[in-house]
């Protein structure tokens, strides 16, 4: 099922009716600023496990990421220094993800690694979701294969075609991007750059 969202502008019903489909532990797919992803309520384990399945992900190994609304709930899930905070401060919300020291507070799942992605990407759609949620989201971009074509990664109808069975909902936010968001490790109060990509890291 696809649901057409704007950047302004949208029926709080239809932003409840995502929300809902969250809370009742159901996966989206939704636009952020840097590529289309799958999400879950980030709280909700079974629903984490669906994801990791249709992603081949283990949460053993890879890195797990959420979405929060804010810098103060971002410090709900994570330990953050106080220069790591001024950095994000300066930084988000954009196409950054921040590999942080977890907090204790995210489920089970997370138990087996001490370290959390944190988005908060530059996208209203995606902001609305997380603050009417009031709680992070799991996220992660669509699986893409190489060999396929670039519109099943951008075009929501064609996204929906491929991925409409495997999730409950898909919103349509527009075309989507194709670069991945910089990827920079903030554990131990060091600041790194493991992946550039979108976003361009200002510092002090």
């Amino acid at each position: 099922m696809i649901l057409k969202l704007y950047d302004n502008n949208n029926d709080p019903k239809d932003l409840q009716r995502v929300v809902d489909v969250l809370n009742n532990g159901g996966l989206i797919i939704y636009p952020t600023d840097t590529m289309y992803a799958i999400g879950c309520h980030g709280l909700k384990e079974r629903a984490i496990e669906k994801i990791c399945r249709i992603k081949n992900l283990d949460p053993r190994k890879n890195n797990l990421s959420i979405i929060c609304y804010d810098l103060s709930t971002i410090s709900e899930y994570t330990k953050v220094e106080n220069y790591t905070f001024k950095l994000m401060k300066r930084n988000l919300p954009g196409a950054f993800t921040f590999i942080l020291n977890t907090s204790g507070r995210l489920p089970k799942i997370f138990k087996n690694r001490k370290e959390v992605g944190i988005r908060m990407p530059d996208n209203h759609i995606t902001s609305e979701i997380a603050r009417i949620l009031d709680a992070p989201i799991l996220t992660t971009t669509i699986p893409y294969n190489e060999n396929e074509d670039i519109e099943y990664l951008t075009t929501p109808e064609l996204i929906d075609e491929k991925w409409g069975n495997s999730v409950d909902l898909v919103i349509d936010g527009g075309i989507g991007g194709i670069e991945p968001s910089t990827i920079v490790n903030c554990v131990n109060g060091e600041v790194e750059i493991i992946r550039q990509g979108k976003g361009f890291l200002i510092e002090g």
